[in-house]
Parts: structure tokens; C-alpha cells; sequence
């Protein structure tokens, strides 16, 4: 059985690549865990978290947002892809500086985040990226029943446990990368 919320519609993200952005379907098509992955349609405009919680009446802490983190060491960067719960940030000073082991970590620019994704700003998930990318992923975020991730494009979510998100190939759960 695939995840749902009340008032919105859950199909079997395996049967609906066209909902999501081309490296996330090829992902979700290799990836075991796939089948507990249910893709829903949403307003793209309320494709930001909190816009999307108010709008489908979903509380924070099933979000799950996917950041982009970069920073360089000795002229080689290093990117990381933190998952965290909406209602937390990621510890990007502190705990992902000291992981990816760079001086001044950042952001990743919108445009390149978005360029080297191949995904839409708003809609990027961890399922799919970039293979060089580390995946660092906060333990509460393992605990959610049901967790809204991006799919890739601004007009849908995938609904998955949050227990899955700790099984994503190369997915580290890392104590304290959020507060």
C-alpha cells in the first residue's frame, strides 16, 4: 500500500514517471524501496513547503527538505544534499562544515543547484541526484510516518516513510545535522 494524506491523491510513483523529473524516475525504477513511493499531484505554486502545509492542511514535520550545501577545501569542492525535517534546520556552520570538511560551506547557487540536478527549483529531492553528491540525512527525519519530499518538479510531491530515506543508496544519518 502506498502513502497518503487526506485530500490529496497518492499514485504509485513507479506508474507515473511522467510526474516527476527524468534522474528521479530513473532512480525510483532501480531503486528496491520504489514500490512505498506514491508521487501527488499539487498546485506548483504551492510547491514550497510552507505554502504547501497551509494549503493541504499537512504539518510541518512531515516535510522533508532536501539542501545544497558546497564548500571548498584545498581547490576541490565538495557538494552534500542534507535532508531535514521543515520544522528544523540544517546545521550548516557547524555539523556539515565539519562533514564535508570545508572552510566556509554555502548554499549552492539556485541556478547551478538547479542546472546540475536537472530538477526544478522548489521540487529538488534526494532521489536522483548527483552521484558525487554526499547524501547527509537527520535522524528525526527517519522517524516521519509519512514524509513529503520534492519529486523533481515544482507540481507534485513523493509521499514515502521517512524510514526509507535512510536506505537511499549512499544516505549517511548523521546526529545533529539539524536543530
Amino acid at each position: 500500500m502506498i502513502p497518503s494524506f487526506p485530500g490529496l491523491t497518492s499514485l504509485p510513483a513507479l506508474d507515473h514517471p511522467e510526474l516527476v523529473a527524468p534522474p528521479v524516475a530513473a532512480a525510483l525504477a532501480t531503486w528496491p524501496a520504489a514500490a512505498g513511493v506514491a508521487v501527488v499531484e499539487i498546485d506548483p505554486d504551492l510547491a514550497d513547503t510552507a505554502a504547501m502545509s497551509a494549503a493541504y492542511d499537512l504539518p510541518m514535520e512531515v516535510g522533508v527538505n532536501c539542501v545544497l550545501v558546497a564548500g571548498k577545501r584545498e581547490g576541490e569542492e565538495r557538494v552534500a544534499a542534507c535532508l531535514v525535517r521543515a520544522d528544523t534546520r540544517a546545521d550548516v556552520n557547524h555539523t556539515v562544515k565539519r562533514l564535508i570538511d570545508v572552510r566556509k560551506p554555502s548554499f549552492l547557487p539556485m541556478e547551478r543547484a538547479v542546472t546540475e540536478s536537472a530538477m526544478e527549483y522548489g521540487g529538488i529531492t534526494p532521489i536522483g541526484l548527483p552521484a558525487p553528491w554526499r547524501l547527509l540525512v537527520d535522524p528525526r527525519v527517519l522517524d516521519v510516518d509519512v514524509a513529503v519530499i520534492g519529486s523533481g518538479v515544482r507540481r507534485s510531491k513523493l509521499l514515502l516513510p521517512g524510514a526509507l530515506l535512510g536506505e537511499l543508496p549512499g544516505a549517511e544519518v548523521v546526529e545533529g545535522l539539524a536543530g
